[in-house]
C-alpha cells in the first residue's frame, strides 16, 4: 500500500513543471522563520541606512521601500496561490487514491465475510452430522 503511494509521489514530482517547482520552493522559503528574520533585518537595515547614512536614497517615510513591499506582496500572493492550487490538486489525487483503496478493501472484506459465512454454515452442518452419527435416535 505505501509502496504504491510512494510511487505516486515520485511520479507526481517528476511531472511538475519548472514553475510549479519554483512556487513550491518559494512557498517553503517564504513560510519560514529564517525568511521572516531576514526580512525584518533587511527592513531595519534599509531604515537605518536611510535615516543615519551618509547617502540616503529613500528618506523617511520610505516611499521606495513601500513600493517594493507592495510589489513583493503582489508576487507573494500569486506564488502562494499557485502553490496552494497545486497542493489542492495533490490532495484531490490522494483522496481519489484513498477512495479507490478503500473500495477495493471493502470488496475484499465482503468476499472474506462471504467465505466466513460459508465456513460457518459448513461447520454447523458438520456438527449436526456428527450429532446424528454419534447420537443415533433412541427407539
Amino acid at each position: 500500500m505505501s509502496y504504491r503511494r510512494n510511487d505516486w509521489h515520485a511520479k507526481h514530482k517528476r511531472s511538475l513543471t519548472r514553475g510549479e517547482k519554483a512556487a513550491d520552493v518559494l512557498r517553503n522559503g517564504m513560510g519560514s522563520w529564517r525568511f521572516v528574520g531576514a526580512f525584518v533585518l533587511f527592513m531595519a537595515g534599509w531604515a537605518a541606512a536611510n535615516i543615519w547614512g551618509e547617502f540616503t536614497w529613500d528618506p523617511y517615510p520610505f516611499i521606495l521601500l513601500n513600493l517594493f513591499l507592495s510589489m513583493l506582496a503582489g508576487l507573494q500572493g500569486a506564488i502562494l496561490l499557485i502553490a496552494a492550487k497545486r497542493q489542492d490538486a495533490v490532495a484531490a489525487a490522494m483522496s481519489r487514491h484513498d477512495f479507490e483503496t478503500d473500495t477495493a478493501a471493502k470488496a475484499e472484506i465482503e468476499q472474506l465475510l462471504a467465505i466466513n459465512r460459508e465456513q460457518l454454515k459448513l461447520i454447523r452442518q458438520l456438527g449436526e452430522e456428527r450429532h446424528r452419527t454419534l447420537d443415533p435416535p433412541h427407539p
